[in-house]
């Protein structure tokens, strides 16, 4: 019998707006964006860019299009290229944009485990310039923090200023994905202005831990800002009224970055937990956010795909990544309780004890 109880752990962008959101969206004052006017856009905005340290901000749809906007902005030359992790968001999940629109080529670093690339490795991928006949030009290097695909791990504000002198050396600009910056920032102690002081610019996601449902902002220089703004209208990104969208962003700055770390504690909690289970392996020290990737293990008689299918049956939504590999994200609406239920239901189930009935 399917479970009436849900637990959704496929990604910390399935949260639903909360009542303070929705009531804000419903009394939001607004205007045409696309005309400059809409007075809680512009105070969204400005809220973002001052917390990053930075001087403008653009509310754009979605984390994907923030990206896309700041690879187009700074290699404005079709046949630029950029300098990317091999496992980054960019890279692999955002469609190909920068190259079937901007016309720019990917020049791939391999991430290592922590998210990171070589230092060494970026500086050579970055081409000489008396080889223009033949090469692109190396326009722009891009991190990610937190990197998703290293499960949530966080980039320290060292290594990114370490990049960020190895871009102005060589006049390049750099731009942080930064879908999850505040989760990086709770989790290091780093306020995000510093984590973020040596890029050029940065995208930040508000409907992933922040649990706004709809948006990201991207900030950087005016001139940058300018820019963008431009590009996010031949995009289609114009989208007048949006003050009711950015009311929703407003909340979620204000009540739910200080909820990161309870996020952080629970997907800890789970992932201990989850070490605990025959059939299961989980690197802890992996583990610094909200996000978990666990394996099952080679001589276990399941596959991911038969335990998420089990679990659904209890309510329990996760993300299968490969054969052997299983994806779990935390939000904040996600309770210790269903923690410990969650849990329950994977012990019983890889322990080979008769399944739970409607959630109890």
């Amino acid at each position: 019998m399917v479970s009436n109880r849900k637990i959704d752990l496929r990604s910390d962008t399935v949260t639903k707006p909360t009542e303070t959101m929705r009531a804000a969206m419903a009394m939001a004052e607004v205007d045409d964006d696309v005309l400059g006017n809409d007075p809680i856009a512009l105070e969204l905005e400005e809220e973002m860019a001052k917390i990053m340290g930075k001087e403008e901000g653009l509310f754009v749809p979605s984390g994907t299009m923030g990206n896309l906007i700041s690879v187009l902005v700074h290699c404005e030359i079709r046949g630029s290229e950029v300098i990317v992790g091999d496992n980054s968001h960019i890279h692999i999940y955002e469609n190909g944009g920068i190259a079937t629109i901007g016309g720019v080529h990917s020049r791939t670093v391999k991430n290592k485990d922590d998210g990171t690339m070589d230092i060494d490795l970026i500086e050579a991928a970055i081409r000489n310039p008396k080889g223009q006949l033949f090469f692109p030009t190396t326009r722009l290097i891009c991190l990610e923090n937190t990197h998703a695909n290293s499960g949530g791990r966080c980039l320290c504000v060292e290594y990114i200023d370490k990049v960020g002198e190895l871009a102005k050396k060589h006049d390049l600009k750099l731009h942080i994905d930064g879908a999850r910056i505040f989760n990086a920032s709770v989790a290091t102690g780093v306020s995000v202005d510093r984590l973020v002081q040596v890029a050029d610019s940065v995208s930040v996601c508000l409907s992933k831990g922040l649990g706004a449902p709809v948006g990201s902002v991207i900030v950087g220089s005016k001139s940058f800002i300018s820019k963008a703004r431009r590009v996010r209208k031949t995009l289609g990104g114009g989208m007048r009224q949006i003050g009711i969208l950015c009311a929703a962003g407003l909340v979620a700055l204000k009540e739910n970055v200080q909820k990161l770390e309870a996020d952080h504690h629970k997907a800890k909690q789970l992932a201990s937990g989850l070490c605990q289970i025959k059939g299961i392996k989980v690197d802890l020290k992996s583990v610094e956010t909200n996000i978990i990737f666990f394996e099952i293990e080679e001589d276990s008689q399941i596959s991911a795909k038969l335990l998420c299918k089990s679990m659904e049956e209890h309510g329990i939504l996760l993300m299968q990544e490969s054969l052997s590999r299983i994806r779990i994200v935390l939000h904040h609406q996600i309770s210790t309780s269903d923690v410990e239920y969650t849990l329950k239901c994977m012990k019983q189930f890889l322990c080979g004890v008769p399944a739970l009935q409607n959630g109890n």
